[in-house]
């Protein structure tokens, strides 16, 4: 009985953090399996979804795919490679239109949408939940 109560906390305990790292799904930055790009750093991709620059390191033209605002992965996105919050990013992009410096990347309503807009372009870079890759894109940055 003893050990049957210690299993039942242990196994209690330790479902939340296993609710987490399901929940949190990776998101990795694809292009379309026909790019020419293999790879790409995180500051390029920073540097693309921030419109700092408008190529590829080889000079192929970027079209960067965002997710809309409050798409979970968009946030996890923009936290983990151009470390802005959701608050910061559209005050970023206020300044950046304002001054005429860059537009933002188009946006789009869901996952499907971006990663067939991807697949069908290879200019295009965006990202995508890592489960959702399969042979019409290839990671480049994860």
């Amino acid at each position: 009985m003893k050990t049957k109560t210690i299993s039942l906390i242990a196994a209690f305990l330790l479902a939340p953090t296993f609710w987490v790292e399901t929940a949190n799904a990776e998101v990795v930055v694809v292009v379309s399996a026909n790019s020419p790009v293999a790879s790409l750093t995180k500051d390029q991709v920073s540097n693309i979804f921030l419109g700092k620059t408008s190529t590829f390191p080889g000079g192929e033209q970027a079209i960067p795919i965002e997710l809309s605002e409050g798409a979970a992965q968009r946030d996890e996105f923009h936290s983990k490679v151009t470390g802005k919050s959701a608050n910061q990013l559209r005050a970023y992009w206020s300044k950046m239109m304002f001054s005429g410096r860059a537009t933002p990347p188009k946006e789009v309503s869901n996952v499907a949408e971006g990663k067939k807009l991807i697949a069908d372009n290879p200019s295009s870079v965006g990202y995508i939940d890592k489960a959702a890759v399969d042979s019409n894109v290839k990671v480049v940055f994860q």
